[in-house]
């Protein structure tokens, strides 16, 4: 046996000392920072859920926007993260377009932001205008604000719906703030759950953020895997009546039937003069065919009737395939 004496980094290699970190560099191993105080909540199984849900939240709010602004408009969700309350507030422009919501019987808020692009463009299209304008540098007005409260409100009752089989929550809008740095709404140490949004017109690329506190969110966390535990313990008996009962109240949910009669001009003279009981000559024959939407979708083409004194639709046939607004076939 031979013996042999250690250098001092040979020492400080074994006993784990100040060298460590220069070995793991020198070996290529991927480091990572990571935060006792604020540990991730959000693993990947869940995040998986999450980005489910708020799918389902972007979809329905496309189909609603392009019924709105009746323009073409993509709406795709980017992620959803963590963040500390104070990270999410740097990440808003200067001035931010804002709403505060309150999360009824909880006392917690949240926020809805609308990037400065897409509030601009939402202002434009409700005026009127053809929402190429380049995007605000100022704060919004209270008319624009209330123009553009509309996405907000409607983001809220998505929020509810997609959250109401994990969380019920009852979100109201309560007030609006420009300035990132007065908004407060959880200490800015706090998690928070960020869905980032992008809407993109084409010419306007903007960013709409959702943030939710995590406190609002514990049952999520905390009893998803015990929820899907015990769903496999069940029977197959006990498994099938789960599927009888969701099918029942998937048939059983309604869907609204609207009919569109074919698009007609006046003038503004003839527009200006009409008074409560006027009769508006519109020149479509009577036989002419209406779309048929099922829900915001047009489905179906039909011809307008009575049925023992009610206005009644016959469908005649079914769109090939769903259309937007601004790509109807005109009678």
């Amino acid at each position: 046996m031979t013996s042999e004496t250690l250098s001092q980094t040979d020492i400080d290699r074994l006993l784990g000392g100040a060298s460590r970190g220069n070995a793991a560099a020198s070996a290529g191993l991927d480091v990572q920072v990571y935060d006792f105080r604020r540990p991730h909540r959000v693993s990947k199984e869940r995040l998986r859920t999450l980005e489910a849900m708020y799918e389902r939240l972007v979809k329905g709010f496309e189909a609603w926007l392009i019924s709105r602004v009746r323009g073409q408009i993509e709406v795709r969700l980017q992620s959803v993260e963590q963040f500390s309350f104070g990270e999410f507030t740097l990440s808003l422009p200067m001035p931010c377009s804002s709403y505060i919501f309150d999360i009824a019987g909880t006392g917690q808020k949240g926020v809805i932001d609308v990037g400065p692009e897409f509030s601009t463009y939402i202002v434009d299209r409700l005026f009127g205008g053809e929402g190429t304008g380049s995007a605000l540098t100022r704060a919004l007005t209270p008319i624009e604000r209330m123009a553009v409260r509309n996405v907000a409100d409607k983001i809220t009752g998505l929020l509810q719906e997609i959250w109401q089989d994990h969380v019920a929550m009852d979100l109201n809008i309560t007030g609006f703030e420009s300035s990132p740095e007065i908004l407060q709404v959880v200490n800015r140490e706090d998690p928070v759950l960020v869905a980032n949004v992008e809407v993109n017109t084409g010419s306007v690329s903007s960013l709409l953020l959702l943030c939710l506190p995590f406190s609002v969110l514990d049952k999520f966390f905390t009893s998803n895997g015990q929820q899907r535990l015990a769903l496999l313990n069940t029977n197959e008996q006990e498994r099938e009546a789960t599927r009888q009962r969701s099918e029942a109240a998937l048939r059983a949910t309604k869907v609204p039937l609207t009919a569109r009669l074919p698009d007609f001009q006046l003038s503004m003279r003839d527009l200006a003069q009409i008074t409560e009981g006027s009769v508006i000559p519109t020149a479509i024959p009577k036989d002419a065919r209406v779309l048929i939407r099922a829900g915001t979708q047009e489905r179906f083409i039909g011809h307008a009737g009575r049925v023992n004194g009610n206005l009644a639709v016959r469908i005649v046939d079914a769109l090939p395939s769903v259309s937007t607004p601004d790509s109807r076939t005109s009678a």
